[in-house]
């Protein structure tokens, strides 16, 4: 009898977005997939500052966290 559980794989990646005036701000994913590439992350965090979700400005960097 096994007692020990595989852990599952995460549902979702989660990253900061860093901005040129020091504030920062957090964006989730929900396709693994989409998160191993900078290019599409790039895309969606100015998609989701254009639909209001992340706040406006300049994005200096964007870092995955989990």
């Amino acid at each position: 009898m096994n007692t020990f559980r595989r852990t599952a794989p995460a549902k979702s990646v989660m990253f900061v977005v860093n901005y040129d005036d020091a504030r920062r701000a957090y964006l989730w994913i929900d396709n693994p997939e989409n998160a191993n590439d900078s290019r599409t992350i790039g895309l969606i965090a100015r998609a989701q500052q254009e639909q209001g979700t992340l706040p406006g400005g300049n994005i200096t960097s964007i870092r995955r966290i989990r």
